[in-house]
């Protein structure tokens, strides 16, 4: 493996070279806070693109961050017929820099931060809030016009207005569902950027086919610590009663309703059945230490501070659903939900199993599976990706099913960080892996100095990191959500 790592690094210096003048010329950061006499009316250049309207600017040194509403179609393939506004921000730093296309795939955040790949390349950063996650939701709301086209067309759309401004290379990123639609972008949209970093991006190609999780839940970590997890969810289904008691109580000071699951009852065993898979989505194995070492003689209220601490009971009641129900939507039409066993829990226990996307979607929001989806964006990224960089987290259930390359791929790569969960990046990386990543990085965005070029084990991020700005986490979602 290392030795075709080197190999890799060598053929990195031979793909896409720039001149020695131009990427050393690229590559010179601009002094903090400072901006150039260009770029002193960024506001009225972006307020003054169709559509686009301030909604808030907020000061951050050394950047411009900009919250902004934009005008999109309802549905793309039919302009006339509708629009919203879409939420974006723009972190500006300068339009002689690169631009990353950001988004989570659910709601934007409006405080300023800087992804990865933006501080890598020490570029602006363009984030997008997905459609339908309110307040970018059109009203009334056709359901029908949530797809990966759809969004991905968003994002086309929010480029091709801002190319004018922002005129240098772009990449586009995302981490967990805003892997999955960073290359969903790519595959509608391949000439837009000019590369992708796709983090710990579920793919899951065919719905009813999981064997992988059960095959990941089997290994992973040490068996000490899947006996200890799996203990404490069988406790908590064999307490389902008294526990159930507990959520009552809870449920009923917090004003939780479960009109859409059903019950509390599927609610409380939904929210048991993520506990193990919650565990290894955000936590590492050195947590193993905080769960209770004998579920079996540890009190109900230590069982419920772990599965609450872990899954979250207000997950799966109305008002913890209602935020995500364009992801459940998404789930049971075309990206495919996960289904895994629990062979240590006895069957009697367990009364409704992984429920599937249409328990968590209102009844009144009409659905149907569309198989193909998934499988036409799997074989696109096998036979045709170039300049997609995929990050997985060796202990994170969703890259049991992952992207993988095939025979027709371009300077792509699959790389998985040792250790790490559903926060793995490319500073994970071991080594070698890290130091090509980050060279095709700075490659991509047109910003690899002529030391990069010759040499991609030297190739660094050129912004220093800043723990205010710099996102080092996987963004915290309930378990089972990418």
């Amino acid at each position: 493996m290392r030795k075709a790592l080197r190999w890799l690094l060598a053929l990195a210096v031979l793909i896409g070279t720039l001149s020695t003048a131009g990427a050393a010329t690229a590559a010179q950061p601009e002094a903090t806070g400072s901006a150039s006499a260009a770029d002193t009316d960024i506001k009225d250049r972006l307020l003054a693109i169709p559509g686009m309207s301030l909604i808030q600017e907020k000061p951050y040194t050394g950047y411009r961050f900009f919250v902004l509403n934009y005008t999109q179609p309802i549905d793309h393939r039919h302009p006339s017929k509708g629009t919203f506004q879409q939420r974006i921000t723009v972190l500006h730093k300068d339009t002689s820099r690169p631009t990353v296309f950001y988004t989570g795939g659910y709601n934007v955040s409006t405080t300023p931060s800087r992804r990865e790949p933006t501080q890598i390349v020490d570029g602006n950063q363009v984030s997008m809030e997905y459609r339908f996650f309110n307040p970018s939701r059109p009203d009334p709301a056709d359901w029908s016009k949530l797809d990966i086209w759809q969004a991905a067309s968003d994002q086309h759309r929010i480029f091709k207005a801002l190319k004018a401004i922002y005129g240098q290379k772009w990449l586009s990123t995302g981490g967990s569902k805003g892997g999955m639609t960073a290359t969903y972008y790519e595959r509608f949209y391949p000439r837009d950027m000019d590369g992708v970093v796709a983090y710990v991006a579920p793919n899951d190609v065919v719905n009813d086919e999981d064997s992988a999780y059960d095959r990941f839940f089997a290994k992973v970590g040490t068996k000490e610590c899947r006996d200890k997890l799996n203990a404490v969810q069988r406790e908590a289904l064999v307490r389902r009663e008294p526990l159930e008691k507990k959520y009552a109580a809870y449920a009923a000071d917090n004003g939780y309703t479960f009109t859409t699951i059903g019950s509390l009852d599927k609610a409380y065993e939904a929210v048991v059945l993520d506990y193990v898979w919650g565990f290894w989505q955000y936590s590492l194995l050195s947590d193993c230490d905080s769960i209770p070492a004998d579920a079996a003689h540890a009190t109900d209220d230590a069982i419920w501070d772990s599965v609450d601490t872990i899954s979250g009971f207000s997950a799966y009641a109305d008002q913890g659903l209602e935020t995500y129900t364009p992801y459940y939507y998404q789930a049971g039409t075309q990206l495919g939900a996960p289904t895994i066993h629990f062979p240590y829990i006895e069957k009697k226990l367990v009364r409704y199993g992984y429920q599937a996307p249409r328990n968590f979607v209102p009844r009144s929001i009409p659905m149907k599976f569309r198989p193909g989806a998934m499988r036409d964006v799997d074989g696109w990224v096998r036979h045709h990706a170039r300049h997609m960089l995929f990050v997985y987290g060796q202990n994170d259930p969703w890259g049991a099913e992952r992207f993988r390359l095939g025979a027709g791929a371009r300077d792509s790569y699959v790389f998985a960080a040792p250790g790490l969960n559903h926060g793995a990046n490319v500073a994970g990386l071991v080594a070698d892996e890290k130091a090509l990543a980050t060279a095709r990085i700075l490659e991509w965005a047109g910003v690899a100095s002529a030391a990069v070029q010759a040499n991609p084990s030297a190739a660094k991020p050129l912004a220093k990191y800043d723990a205010k700005l710099d996102h080092r986490d996987a963004d915290r979602e309930p378990a089972l959500r990418p």
